[in-house]
């Protein structure tokens, strides 16, 4: 990285001053780990390494821990270097170090974030939406999330394309076609006579198409008749019918721009609008391979291959490629979508977001595609399994009537709430009130959602996630606007923001916060390997506590020293921007004003 300073975790300057220390002391530099206090009331950070050194050395961990600590208490980071049974070292940091820290941040235009030596290719698969559906409440997390872990990998420096996989193929279409013929027989597309050019415009709206499919879901389980016409519907489609194929362009193109437009409002942006019928092309090429290859065999008439491994502690059975009528299944089209994206862009690792009851399916997806070598073995395919979002009955979250809840209803309800709270208590106008009940609507929504681990069950509590009090969104979002608000006044008095510097702390709650603010880094970093975006949050709830405690114990724009005034707006500008960037990667932004 030319050109640019890269600055180092301040997690990673300490343990290396404590791997020096162990080393010194004649002892394995590995045993010189740091971790954040977990009592923060003694230290700051601590280093438990003398207890698991105590067996390799034969020595009271106890003896070890005084060893380092003789070593490494005249550093200058350090302010306090103690030893507590059985062998934990206590360690406070020097608060002249933590203020050069923080200015070598504000510096970096990254705010120290020490990006990848050497970027990956990554795709991530997310949204998985049906086309002439739609969006409900079901698809929020997979967008949610899959975004975030999108932003979150950008950040740190990796090429990322972000796919929404449509389910756009299949059964589902001769549904709507079949539906369609029944209730307009005299389109074109229906006769098999004519050769024209079919219409421009589709013979539906989404808000006929978004009807039209449930309608003929339902006839096909109460018909036998119907259900066998659309099955003929989709084998016609699937075999290239070209009146069924302008219909289906059609259903495309008009669900598409209605996803595109609910998306957005989600603020989730999508790099690639592949589907499922993309995958198709590839299907038998592949397939005849794995005959050939004798990776795939017969078994009760269906076309599978074995991915059982002796390690397994349940079974799992074999993939199957086609059913015994030939028809391929997600696992079909699944593995032909990585041959396309292995052939276009050679990703170097694959992360699938989907519910989490769907763990099997990929498990025997991406231990096929290794064992066929469809992707090379170092491709890492990843797995992120999400749980359910449900409503304070402990059940999936329904609407009011208990019918599924469409995704814009949703968000119109929290928006509505939120705009209800903005008006309540604040003298805005209509319009600005409006736009800020957007931007933090969606912030309820998403902090709501992010800030619970993915893989776990969440309520969805519309009460909690709205108000401007405690873990949530709002709270996040009127800390920054505080900000903005004390930036603002700083310069409407005559003070400038350009060129001023953070000075060592000068009370406990400032502290507090510069060190909070250090450790931008280390959470980024965390979140991006575990691929766990409440991380974040977890991290600017607390950044905003300590922000919060501090605003109310020292009176900043009132402080009568010049230099230490500039020092406080110097830590506040960082603080705003290092809570912007991790809202940024969460997927959503803070208003001027609330």
């Amino acid at each position: 990285m030319e050109g640019r300073y890269k600055m180092k975790k301040i997690i990673d300057l300490i343990g290396e001053e404590l791997a020096n220390g162990f080393v010194q002391a004649g002892y394995d530099a590995s045993y010189g780990k740091v971790t954040i206090s977990n009592r923060p009331d003694l230290c700051e950070y601590q280093c438990n390494g003398a207890l698991a050194g105590a067996k390799a050395y034969k020595k009271a961990p106890f003896m070890i821990a005084e060893d380092v600590a003789e070593k490494i208490k005249d550093r200058p980071c350090f302010e306090e270097v103690s030893v507590v049974k059985p062998g934990f070292i206590n360690l406070k940091l020097q608060k002249t170090y933590i203020a050069n820290y923080l200015n070598q941040m504000k510096e970096d235009q990254d705010l120290g974030l020490e990006k990848v030596e050497d970027p990956r290719m990554i795709l991530v698969d997310y949204g998985g939406p049906n086309v002439a559906k739609p969006l409900h409440v079901g698809h929020l997390r997979s967008a949610i999330i899959g975004e975030s872990v999108k932003r979150i990998a950008r950040k740190m420096g990796h090429k990322v394309l972000g796919d929404i996989h449509l389910g756009d193929w299949g059964y589902q279409m001769g549904l709507i076609i079949t539906e369609l013929m029944e209730r307009k027989p005299e389109l074109p597309y229906f006769q098999e006579e004519y050769e024209g050019e079919y219409p421009k415009e589709a013979p539906f709206t989404i808000g006929e198409l978004e009807e039209i499919y449930p309608t003929a879901s339902q006839k096909a389980k109460e018909n036998e008749a119907y259900r066998e016409k659309a099955l003929h519907a989709t084998y016609l489609l699937q075999n290239g019918h070209r009146g069924y194929t302008a219909l289906w362009n059609h259903i495309i193109q008009v669900s598409v721009s209605d996803l595109k437009k609910n998306y957005a409002n989600l603020h989730v942006e999508f790099d690639l609008w592949k589907g499922e019928s993309d995958a198709q092309a590839y299907i038998p090429d592949m397939v005849e391979r794995l005959k050939t290859e004798g990776y795939a065999h017969i078994d009760d008439g269906a076309l599978v291959v074995d991915v059982e491994e002796e390690t397994d502690t349940k079974d799992v059975p074999p993939c199957i490629i086609q059913k015994s009528d030939g028809a391929s299944l997600y696992s079909t089209t699944d593995l032909a979508t990585l041959v396309q994206r292995e052939e276009d862009y050679h990703p170097d690792q694959v992360i699938y977001l989907a519910d989490k009851r769907q763990e099997l399916h990929f498990v025997q997806v991406f231990r096929t595609a290794k064992k066929t070598g469809i992707v090379p073995e170092e491709t890492d395919l990843k797995f992120l399994g999400f749980g359910t979002m449900n409503g304070k009955d402990g059940k999936p979250f329904k609407t009011r009537e208990g019918g599924v809840m469409r995704l814009e209803n949703l968000i119109a309800e929290i928006e509505g709430e939120m705009l209800k709270k903005i008006m309540d208590n604040r003298t805005v106008e209509e319009e600005e009130a409006r736009k800020t009940a957007r931007l933090v609507g969606l912030a309820a929504i998403k902090y709501g959602d992010l800030s619970n681990q993915a893989s776990k069950d969440y309520v969805f509590d519309v009460d909690r996630f709205t108000s401007f009090e405690g873990n949530t969104g709002p709270y996040v979002l009127y800390t920054i606007v505080r900000i903005k608000s004390i930036l603002n006044k700083y310069q409407a008095d005559g003070g400038n923001l350009a060129g001023l510097c953070v000075m060592p702390a000068d009370s406990d709650s400032e502290k507090a916060l510069q060190l909070e603010a250090s450790k931008y880094n280390d959470v980024m970093a965390a979140a991006y390997e575990e691929l766990a975006p409440h991380k974040i949050c977890a991290y600017i709830y607390d950044l905003a506590n300590a922000f919060n405690r501090f605003y109310h114990e020292v009176k900043i724009l009132a402080e009568e020293d010049a230099k230490k005034k500039q020092s406080y707006i110097a830590l506040l500008l960082l603080v705003r921007c290092v809570l912007e960037e991790c809202i940024e990667v969460l997927g959503f932004e803070a208003p001027e004003r609330m």
